[in-house]
């Protein structure tokens, strides 16, 4: 087994407190709501967001994956910290046994927020994690999290 460890960091125009909220403490009901196509549902089924719950994320039809199951590691409300694991699912193709993500906001000076990712993962015996499939990951993340930011841009309000 091995781990391979992955880094990225994105810049927002939204304030860490409002991301955090919307990503992460709403994250389960916006995300659905404003990408459709790539998750049809999220649901608790152990806890309730708290570490060691998991959580059941089921992926649209715009989606090579049918599902995954997370493990809440650690939510930080005061620090803007979430740290979870993929635990099983289609999204770890028989070649990882768990993928682990942390994720801290920090405020920038103009307002605006760093969100920066580290993502570890653990691989089942001697496979070795391509850049391909780690660029392919961190595209969609980013991908979903620009879909956040011109939601909260577009509705100032919402959170």
């Amino acid at each position: 087994m091995g781990v391979f460890t992955y880094e990225s960091e994105v810049i927002t125009a939204i304030p860490p407190a409002k991301m955090f909220k919307a990503c992460i403490l709403d994250g389960d009901n916006l995300i659905p709501k404003i990408l459709p196509q790539a998750f049809k549902s999220i649901e608790y089924i152990e806890g309730n967001s708290e570490p060691g719950s998991i959580k059941k994320v089921t992926f649209g039809e715009g989606s090579q994956f049918k599902y995954m199951k997370q493990k809440v590691k650690a939510v930080d409300k005061e620090n803007f910290v979430y740290i979870y694991s993929v635990i099983e699912g289609d999204a770890l193709m028989n070649k990882l046994e768990k993928i682990t993500y942390e994720t801290k906001l920090e405020a920038s000076p103009d307002g605006g927020s760093v969100c920066k990712t580290t993502s570890k993962y653990h691989t089942i015996g001697d496979f070795e994690l391509k850049e391909e499939g780690i660029k392919v990951g961190k595209e969609k993340a980013l991908g979903i999290f620009k879909a956040i930011e011109a939601y909260l841009l577009a509705n100032p309000d919402a959170h």
